[in-house]
């Protein structure tokens, strides 16, 4: 300890903090043809791209023709040791989620799964965003980096850490979430609202 006092931080910190944060610009998005063309003297990135690109070096992955999306998010999983997985189908109509309440027995641990489709294109810089209400006030938000993905024919799935449930009798009682899955380039791959109740166990 240097017995120094602390500076006191002030507005102009923050500000330049913004700006630091806001200054960060992601790359600009390459086709799946322009990587594929450059630098192909070089062996190592060759194979490094190979990889990458997996199934879209042979031609367009296209998964649904009639859906231009490069992201279709298809399902939300909660997932708990030892249970089975509550899931919300986000292929349908959004609206009818809020029909389905799903009850988390308080304290427990949880993760979340995200599956979904890449089609046409890399996407880069997937993220999961997830805020949480209880009565119309924020009580929670995560971020989850995601990563980027090749086009696949098959279903990709993202896990969160896990995260404790609130607990105690506080904690109890209903919950509303924002979810959002995005990217790098803030395009919205799908937004959607879903609600939990906590409880003090699972058939309370």
């Amino acid at each position: 300890m240097s017995g120094e006092p602390e500076l006191a931080r002030t507005p102009e910190d923050d500000t330049e903090e913004e700006e630091i944060k806001s200054s960060y610009k992601p790359p600009p998005e390459k086709s799946i043809e322009e990587i594929l063309s450059a630098d192909q003297e070089d062996e190592s990135l060759r194979k490094y791209k190979e990889a990458l690109l997996g199934q879209a070096q042979t031609g367009p992955v296209i998964v649904d023709a009639n859906d231009p999306r490069k992201v279709i998010v298809k399902k939300l999983a909660l997932c708990v040791a030892e249970r089975d997985d509550l899931e919300l189908d986000l292929s349908g109509d959004l609206t009818d989620l809020k029909k389905q309440v799903f009850v988390i027995k308080e304290g427990v641990q949880y993760k979340i799964r995200i599956d979904f489709i890449v089609q046409r294109e890399i996407v880069h810089g997937l993220k999961y965003v997830q805020k949480t209400y209880r009565l119309g006030v924020p009580v929670d938000k995560m971020t989850h980096m995601v990563g980027s993905y090749p086009p696949k024919t098959e279903i990709q799935s993202y896990t969160t850490p896990p995260e404790d449930a609130p607990s105690g009798m506080m904690a109890r009682g209903s919950y509303t979430v924002n979810s959002l899955f995005t990217d790098d380039d803030k395009n919205v791959h799908l937004q959607w609202e879903w609600s939990f109740e906590i409880k003090k166990d699972w058939k309370e």
